[in-house]
């Protein structure tokens, strides 16, 4: 039996999943169905671009309303870590980048959360598994396509 893959994420995004999976269900369904049943209202439905769009779109709202109901049912909730002298979920972390001599921040967020272009790092990254359980003061290296990059961690809050 093969293991179902686990989502780590936090109670809100858990909450944004299932409010966006009831919208799917009953809004968006039932425009689908409309779109369907107006599209067949025009007639033969071997040249009817309207139909098969519109099945096309039913398709996607299926396969969308499975992946959803799979993050769901596979979510495991992650709780921020109380502690701020250790990186763990939900901290913040300034790094100190060596060679570009820059500092940047980064949130460790759960998979389902991270957004890079917001500065939300996931736990499963390498930049993000290389921080975990780091103190303030630590030097990581992270394995990069451009070779290996080192940070200096200066502040986790």
């Amino acid at each position: 039996m093969v293991k179902e893959a686990r989502y780590k994420m936090s109670e809100e995004r858990l909450q944004e999943l299932k409010d966006e999976l009831h919208y799917l269900q009953t809004v968006r369904e039932k425009e689908v169905a409309q779109q369907i049943k107006e599209a067949r209202s025009f007639g033969d439905l071997t040249e009817n671009s309207e139909y098969d769009d519109a099945k096309t779109e039913q398709g996607k709202l299926y396969s969308k309303i499975a992946e959803i109901k799979n993050l769901i049912e596979n979510a495991e909730i992650v709780k921020a870590t109380e502690k701020t002298d250790v990186v763990g979920m939900g901290t913040k972390v300034t790094l100190l980048d060596l060679e570009m001599n820059e500092n940047i921040t980064y949130e460790i967020v759960g998979s389902q959360e991270a957004d890079p272009a917001m500065h939300r790092i996931s736990d499963d990254s390498p930049l993000g598994k290389s921080l975990m359980d780091c103190k303030v003061g630590d030097t990581i290296k992270v394995d990069a396509p451009v070779g290996v990059i080192e940070f200096e961690l200066l502040k986790i809050e």
